[in-house]
């Protein structure tokens, strides 16, 4: 099993580094080492007047806010750190502080105007991150309670705030416990990245405003030094396409059934067999066109709060988002066959039509 529950770089692109960055970046290559040799344990209403304009009137809504509380861990690894900035703040002269408490924001604005979710739980619990988290640290991750985030080692990796889909892809894991969870094994856990992913990439388009053909659909873009072959940890839109370079090797992602890989490492694929959910995910949204969190994300929102089985299939997860379209929309909807149309596209759903 991973030592790093919900880590956002996989294990297997920090073991290329700890191998084979030396001469080319001798201190990502330490900084590496000393990420994979970290073992965090997994822990187990506020509102807000939002105004807006309908025609020549003004609309006043008393809607749910967020409750954030960033943390310092002053380079150390110890949990929580230092209170350096909560809910009532103000920004403050550090942006790495500054950045995660409005990617907590950016996230729970996703959840609650997308999906009507308060917090991570649905309930309002606290949302609360800590950054600055060890020496040259090259993750972040979501621990059960907190997200956590290194500031990265400054030759391969930036500091992981920086990247929103990083912040809500992390967040994104905490809903998905609240939701009773997906196994962090083999197929279940590459649906938990999966997913995790979607919703890392829907913050980020709501907050840009971005229709599915303006969207990157790149997860964890930016978090690169320019010294590194690659725009990202991965791409949604073309799984195995985020970057090739000598250090990190090529992105293994595969975007079809057929590309499958079956390992012992990663906690059998997760982070690796991750991209075949993607692909589905954006092969419907593409189909659809518009906004991706609207009619996709509602999508696969309501096929994860439908008491999925905890060691849930690629296969288990398509007939659940093909159910949740035809309850919102209809059976034989625009919407239900986009989603099925994706999950065949990947080779998780035979093509009824080619095998009559």
């Amino acid at each position: 099993m991973s030592k790093i529950p919900y880590a956002i770089v996989p294990p297997y692109l920090l073991a290329h580094i700890a191998a084979a960055a030396e001469p080319r970046f001798p201190k990502a290559a330490q900084a590496a080492r000393a990420t994979l040799a970290v073992d965090p344990v997994l822990n187990a209403g506020r509102s807000r007047l939002r105004l807006s304009i309908d025609g020549d009137t003004l609309v006043a809504e008393n809607a749910p806010a967020p409750d954030r509380t960033i943390s310092d861990a002053e380079q150390l690894e110890d949990l929580p750190g230092v209170v350096v900035r909560e809910e009532d703040d103000g920004p403050v002269g550090d942006a790495a502080v500054n950045e995660a408490f409005d990617g907590l924001g950016a996230t729970y604005d996703l959840f609650w105007d997308g999906y009507v979710r308060d917090s991570i739980d649905g309930e309002g619990a606290p949302m609360n991150a800590t950054v600055h988290y060890g020496q040259d640290y090259d993750n972040a991750f979501w621990d059960g309670e907190r997200m956590v985030f290194g500031d990265g080692d400054g030759e391969v990796f930036r500091g992981f705030t920086g990247s929103l889909s990083v912040i809500a892809h992390e967040l994104s894991h905490g809903v998905i416990e609240r939701e009773g969870g997906l196994t962090y094994e083999g197929q279940s856990g590459a649906l938990n990245e999966s997913i995790a992913d979607v919703f890392g990439a829907l913050t980020e388009q709501y907050l840009l405003g971005q229709d599915v053909e303006q969207a990157s659909w790149l997860i964890g873009e930016g978090i690169f030094t320019d010294a590194v072959e690659g725009k990202a940890l991965r791409s949604m839109r073309a799984p195995g396409t985020a970057y090739d370079d000598d250090v990190l090797g090529r992105d293994p992602q595969p975007a079809h059934m057929d590309g499958y890989v079956r390992t012992t490492d990663d906690n059998g694929g997760v982070h690796i067999n991750s991209g075949i959910p993607n692909r589905a995910f954006y092969l419907t949204a593409e189909a659809l066109g518009g906004n991706a969190w609207e009619r996709a994300g509602l999508i696969w929102y309501r096929a994860l709060t439908s008491s999925l089985p905890s060691d849930a299939t690629f296969s288990v997860f398509a007939d659940a988002t093909v159910a949740a379209a035809a309850a919102e929309y209809g059976g034989d909807s625009e919407e239900t066959r986009a989603v099925r149309a994706g999950w065949i596209g990947v080779g998780v759903i035979e093509d009824e039509l080619s095998e009559a």
